[in-house]
């Protein structure tokens, strides 16, 4: 997922308001990366349901059954176990970097800034739940898959608006990425606490202790990837065995990097760490886990299953319903609470749009369906296809509510990308410099005496062609 800066502030009662131009970069360049992320991750599902329901079904099953590694060390897993535990540690240490930065150098370090993200994040998590809870209640369901319909997947959400091509200003992007990495905190506090079962303390206190190295490292500004990579494995291998999902001490490390900038420094530690690190995640691990994880045996009969029982119809519910009520929910509750208002290029059906858009769960919500049922094989299999089936309708919604206002989110990004002078800075950036309405100037007055020019040339050949013969 990638770290985004919150267009809104409660300061001037605007909420998603222009972003600044160091935001609206950042949340470019981010948004490169994780559309490439998400069409990549797009593929590698679909490429994963086609092998596992053809002939080749029985080698996907034995490729993910496949069992390598030092068994020594308790790390023997199969394929399938890696790509969860190891590759998603990846994608957990780039979001760790991005929750550093919003923290310290982002909108996230400003209490009235952070709190619309937070509160549409906490609620976006909160509402789904609870659906899922009342759904599996009335239903006589296990409630084990609360936190399945909880995440968002910010790469595959903007693979969709990828695919559907809409102009979804960056105000509104923004908002997404940054709703996002506060979902990726929230997760993974989820996946630390409730499906931790046992505890080896002797690894979890070396996983600490390496992680205590790892920190006193940084703050000596020792460099080289042949320090950090070892320890970081090391770490890694140790958290695993402790017990705690592997995933954590991605988050970790990636909390402890620096990401506030020193006189002179262009880029921060935390930075230039995440711009390396980021397509790793974003075009490899992802994918991978995706491709292993999301094979799952599709039917009529398993489709129409999806919505019969309670445990799927609790995650297609919370998705799809739950996540576009919480998220539009806890940002028109901010709004009313502290007496702000949308942007004036905005309205607050452009605020539900994008909610829908963040039921799109998969990475996240697959890995927690293996961890809730992971003593359940078939549910664990039924859960998978119902993420893919909540997902796939909040992205049919989104799409569509997204589209009745395109021409209106078109001309927002035509106006925000708008470069007359062509200096590399948008125009709509320069109002207050009077160097740039100077250059205007000159840029008009040149294209006044082209035009002038024009018209006398035309002038003297219609004088022309009136002569008589």
């Amino acid at each position: 997922m990638a770290a985004p800066r919150p267009s809104s502030t409660t300061s001037n009662r605007r909420f998603f308001g222009r972003l600044s131009l160091p935001e609206r970069n950042f949340v470019a360049e981010a948004l490169r990366t994780e559309t490439v992320g998400g069409v990549l991750l797009l593929v590698a599902a679909i490429a994963a349901l086609v092998w596992a329901n053809t002939s080749l079904r029985d080698s996907y099953a034995a490729v993910g059954d496949f069992h390598f590694g030092p068994a020594t060390l308790g790390l023997n897993l199969s394929v399938r176990h890696w790509a969860a535990d190891g590759l998603l540690a990846v994608f957990f240490f780039v979001a760790g970097i991005e929750l550093k930065r919003e923290l310290v150098a982002g909108d996230l370090r400003d209490p009235k800034a952070a709190l619309l993200p937070v509160a549409a994040a906490v609620c976006g998590m909160a509402v789904p739940a609870l659906v899922y809870a009342l759904t599996n209640a009335a239903g006589e369901g296990s409630l084990a898959g609360w936190a399945v319909p909880t995440a968002t997947d910010i790469a595959f959400a903007l693979a969709v608006l990828a695919v559907i091509g809409t102009s979804l200003p960056s105000a509104l992007r923004a908002f997404l990425l940054t709703l996002a990495v506060v979902d990726d905190l929230l997760a993974i506090l989820i996946i630390a606490v409730f499906f931790t079962d046992t505890l080896d303390f002797a690894a979890l206190g070396g996983a600490v202790a390496g992680l205590g190295v790892f920190w006193v490292l940084l703050r000596k500004g020792v460099r080289g990837w042949y320090v950090y990579v070892p320890l970081a494995l090391a770490i890694w291998g140790l958290m695993y065995n402790s017990g705690i999902h592997a995933t954590i001490a991605g988050v970790a490390m990636g909390l402890m990097l620096r990401c506030h900038r020193h006189e002179g420094e262009e880029h921060s530690p935390g930075e230039h760490v995440e711009h390396l690190v980021r397509p790793l995640s974003a075009g490899l691990a992802v994918p991978l886990f995706a491709l292993f994880s999301a094979g799952v045996v599709v039917s009529g009969g398993a489709l129409g299953d999806v919505f019969t029982r309670p445990e799927t119809l609790g995650v297609v519910l919370g998705l799809v319903v739950g996540k576009s009520v919480g998220v539009f929910g806890g940002t028109w509750l901010t709004a009313r609470f502290t007496r702000a208002s949308l942007s004036d290029e905005l309205a607050w059906p452009d605020v539900f749009a994008v909610a829908s858009l963040a039921g799109i769960g998969f990475t996240v919500s697959l890995l927690i369906g293996e961890l809730a049922f992971a003593k359940d094989p078939v549910l664990t299999d039924e859960v998978k296809a119902a993420v893919l089936v909540g997902s796939l309708v909040a992205a049919v919604l989104a799409t569509a509510l997204l589209k009745i206002r395109n021409a209106k989110y078109r001309a927002l990004c035509e106006a925000e990308e708008r470069d007359e002078d062509s200096d590399g800075i948008p125009d709509i950036y320069e109002q207050d410099n009077p160097a740039y309405h100077l250059r205007m100037a000159e840029i008009h007055e040149r294209k006044a005496a082209e035009h002038r020019r024009l018209a006398e040339v035309t002038g003297g050949a219609s004088e022309e062609n009136d002569r008589p013969a």
